[in-house]
């Protein structure tokens, strides 16, 4: 009988997990592992070598963990469910100009669904991942909030898991840095982990290259879209671009236009094949409409000043959130830059994530 009981360990075959799963194991839990393949490489089309946690390189390192640590491991293919709403999703949302977060959809609606289900056919209480962040409890709910390693932290891409998924997940990689996991790993033997590079892209775009795995899904989009306009602030027409889902909001390397000075994408508009170009400053906004939103450590607050964070990478801004019927209207103190409908709004309490939800759109009113 362990001294913990039995935990389901999501295993990509990469440092992180692969430590989780140590901790894990040293500290007495019963631990059985799982490794989700959700892509196949050679299906992307893309140019870069296969690597990453689909590879069969990957799948072989998380087995070989487990079997030399003495537990259970399984691959379960879950290529389908996750093709038919991550990258159809994906695809969707470019094709409406707007830019989506896959890894977002894919932790809330697909991986821990996929965990939790699996973890109850196999009699395991919880599920771990190797994730750098913390979750605690208040008033009786359960809610993500920021991990010691800042630079890593991945609370931002957490907010939509739900108070159930909450509620049987252990992050034990919350209070460690990189460095001091990388150590762990090599004092226990794996050298070679200890200095495996991580990987940054989208998981089902390995290239980094988005625009081509939207042409490689729809061969004829590019001819079909390509001499839409690129307007002005005044709506003047200013030159031609390859197709508005090519673009995203903020965007200025790669625009294919000269204009004197940098120009930056402030809208876009996709009913009418339509990139709205302007200054930096013409990214400003500071009232921002949000939906789909999942609240985390108060249900539903009413009104409340928090910090904002609209990029993963966003330090945050602080603002009024003001919510209604599963929609949320923010008021920022000071106006934020780049506001790019799909992507994220996470709401934080200091550390705490108060919820989140996806970003409908961005406005700029009462400038002055």
């Amino acid at each position: 009988m362990s001294k913990h009981g039995r935990v389901l360990v999501a295993m990509s075959g990469g440092i992180d997990s692969t430590v989780t799963a140590m901790l894990l194991h040293e500290q007495g839990y019963e631990v059985v592992g799982i490794t989700m393949k959700t892509w196949d490489y050679a299906n992307s089309g893309g140019s870069k070598k296969e690597t990453g946690c689909c590879s069969l390189d990957s799948i072989n390192d998380a087995r070989a963990v487990a079997v030399k640590m003495g537990f259970h491991h399984f691959i379960i293919d879950i290529r389908e469910e996750f093709g038919d709403y991550v990258i159809d999703n994906f695809v969707d949302e470019y094709l409406a100009g707007r830019t989506p977060n896959p890894c977002v959809l894919c932790n809330t609606h697909i991986k821990w669904e996929s965990l939790l289900k699996r973890a109850d056919a196999l009699d395991c209480h919880y599920i771990a991942t190797g994730h750098y962040a913390r979750i605690h409890q208040y008033n009786d709910r359960y809610y993500i909030s920021r991990a010691e390693d800042r630079s890593k932290d991945q609370s931002y891409v957490l907010w939509g898991l739900t108070q159930s998924c909450m509620s049987r997940t252990l992050f034990p990689l919350a209070d460690f840095t990189k460095p001091h996991v990388r150590k762990m790993a090599s004092e226990r033997g794996y050298e070679e982990l200890s200095k495996k590079a991580e990987s940054y892209e989208i998981c089902f775009v390995p290239d980094n290259d988005y625009r081509g795995f939207l042409k490689r899904r729809n061969p004829e989009l590019e001819s079909a879209l390509r001499g839409g306009h690129y307007l002005d602030q005044k709506g003047t027409v200013i030159g031609v671009h390859d197709g508005y889902p090519f673009y995203t909001i903020g965007q200025r390397k790669g625009l294919g236009i000269h204009l004197g000075e940098p120009m930056f994408v402030t809208e876009i508009i996709p009913d009418k094949n339509i990139v709205v170009l302007g200054r930096e400053s013409d990214l400003q906004r500071n009232v921002m409409q949000v939906y789909k939103t999942n609240w985390q450590k108060y249900d539903s607050p009413d009104q409340m000043e928090c910090t904002i964070k609209i990029r993963y990478r966003d330090a945050g801004t602080i603002g009024v959130i003001n919510s209604d019927a599963g929609r949320v209207q923010v008021l920022f103190n000071v106006a934020a830059k780049s506001i790019a409908p799909g992507q994220s709004a996470v709401f934080y309490e200091g550390d705490d994530v108060i919820g989140g939800g996806i970003i409908q759109s961005g406005q700029l009113i009462n400038p002055n």
